[in-house]
């Protein structure tokens, strides 16, 4: 299994917790930009004729600003570069103050079949405090254009002035809309956004409140039907984004675009975040990896634990001792016994309990420190 990532920059206007590679003022270099990222795939194409691709994700940025021939275009780039698979999940993200049906009809008609559209939350005030474009009434505009289609809603908690009440109005919107998958996931203000100086000022709940908040959302989710699988993926059955599974289960993927990150063969490799550094080195015919690194087999080993107990199904003993060899339980009986009372075993597994998921950072690093 391996997946392709495509980096569209472009939105109309930059949310105040966006930390991502975004443009909000250079809408004007799409149809340059995606020269170039078609030119990427060719240059890539030969190196990767062996792999089959199972997933393509189209993620920005706001793919669904850019006019749609370029995502059309996009598509039959990938299929005339690469093995994508006869079935493949192809995904395009969505902010829903930019969608159409016009847009959606020609998505669907070249092969795109599931939607990630960006909700975060169903109180209007609280989208415009956070700069997004869009309102609720967009939202169920989207979702009507997508009725009967394949979409998760994303759901952010933590916003400023949101309450439990705010959290599950939203989850309950996004279902009655007909989200098959909710992604919710904890708001993180990073240092240089304008929304970090809300944190600063105490202006934002506080771990504790979050981790209410999550809690609560888990459990509406729970009961309207969506099974977790991971930290913050909640779904109905058959609805998982295979795509992020092939992340989780440390599977190839490449990247393209700015900032596009891959992982080949155990070589992690990252693009230049520079909009004008990544056509110059595409226009002369060079790559715009900045980074680039072979995991060696204890980084492996890391990234296996860690990613493996981040999904509701936990870490496979039998999976792990054909990749690395040895008895998990034996060599990590200290961090086992040092978390005895946040994980359990079931048969040929190890998990993280489903009460301890939100802080399984707290959990994993046990585990971690014996690669140090």
């Amino acid at each position: 299994m391996a997946g392709i990532y495509v980096h569209i920059p472009f939105c109309k206007a930059k949310c105040t917790y966006c930390d991502f590679a975004s443009y909000p003022d250079k809408l004007c270099f799409a149809e340059s930009y995606m020269a170039c990222v078609y030119r990427e795939m060719a240059m890539r194409s030969p190196e990767l004729k062996n792999y089959t691709f199972d997933t393509l994700y189209i993620g920005g940025g706001t793919p669904s600003v850019i006019d749609e021939k370029y995502i059309a275009m996009l598509v039959a780039a990938a299929k005339k570069n690469f093995n994508l698979a006869e079935n493949a999940e192809i995904t395009i993200e969505m902010n829903p103050g930019t969608v159409s049906a016009g847009k959606i009809a020609l998505y669907e008609k070249c092969g795109i079949n599931r939607y990630s559209v960006g909700l975060q939350t169903a109180i209007d005030s609280q989208l415009e405090d956070v700069g997004r474009i869009h309102n609720l009434k967009d939202f169920l505009a989207c979702a009507k254009l997508l009725k009967g289609k394949n979409f998760s809603a994303d759901v952010m908690i933590g916003l400023k002035n949101q309450s439990v009440a705010d959290i599950e109005y939203t989850i309950e919107t996004a279902e009655k809309s007909g989200a098959g998958h909710i992604s919710m996931y904890a708001l993180s203000p990073e240092d240089g956004t304008p929304i970090y100086t809300d944190y600063l000022n105490g202006e934002l709940p506080d771990g504790d409140t979050v981790a209410e908040m999550y809690a609560a959302g888990a459990e509406k989710l729970r009961s309207l039907g969506y099974e977790r699988y991971e930290v913050s993926n909640f779904c109905k059955k058959g609805k998982e984004s295979r795509h992020n599974l092939n992340y989780w289960k440390r599977g190839d993927y490449i990247g393209f675009g700015v900032a596009a990150s891959s992982c080949i063969n155990n070589v992690r490799m990252t693009n230049t975040f520079d909009l004008d550094e990544y056509f110059k080195c595409i226009l002369s015919n060079h790559f715009a990896v900045v980074n680039s690194e072979e995991v060696d087999k204890a980084g492996q080993e890391e990234e296996f634990i860690m990613l493996a107990l981040r999904t509701s199904a936990g870490l496979n003993l039998k999976e792990y001792t054909a990749l690395f060899g040895g008895d998990f339980i034996k060599k990590y009986s200290q961090a086992i016994q040092k978390t005895r009372g946040y994980v359990e075993f079931l048969p040929d597994f190890i998990k993280i309990k489903d009460e301890f998921l939100f802080v399984q950072n707290s959990i994993i690093v046990e585990y971690l420190r014996l690669q140090d």
